[in-house]
């Protein structure tokens, strides 16, 4: 009986740090769409204020009218901020991936 509080209360300690990681992580994707918001309306924004540029229509079987149209892109793309939203996803996952082998340990034990 008091092993199986023991193990109780070592899962509910387990399920609670488990709690704390879940909501750091969904307040940091709230913080990350609210600024994804602002960026889109900021170009959303800028792309108003810009003149309209004609649209020409080209025929899609000539493939020299295709060759000479012009690529337009869209905004760039900051790669290293990526990169560095990837390095700290792969922290949180590491972290409660130990918190979950620590309780299949504890498990075990019993």
């Amino acid at each position: 009986m008091l092993s199986r509080l023991q193990e109780l209360k070592k899962e509910e300690e387990t399920l609670l740090k488990i709690k704390v990681m879940l909501q750091d992580q969904l307040n940091r994707l709230k913080f990350e769409e609210g600024a994804l918001k602002s960026m889109i309306d900021a170009q959303s924004e800028e792309s108003s204020t810009e003149p309209a540029t004609p649209e020409v229509e080209v025929n899609p079987d000539d493939k020299t009218e295709i060759n000479q149209t012009k690529l337009v892109l869209g905004a760039p793309i900051d790669y290293e901020m990526e990169e560095e939203e990837e390095d700290d996803d792969d922290v949180e996952d590491d972290d409660l991936d130990m918190v979950l082998e620590e309780e299949e340990e504890d498990e075990d034990d019993y």
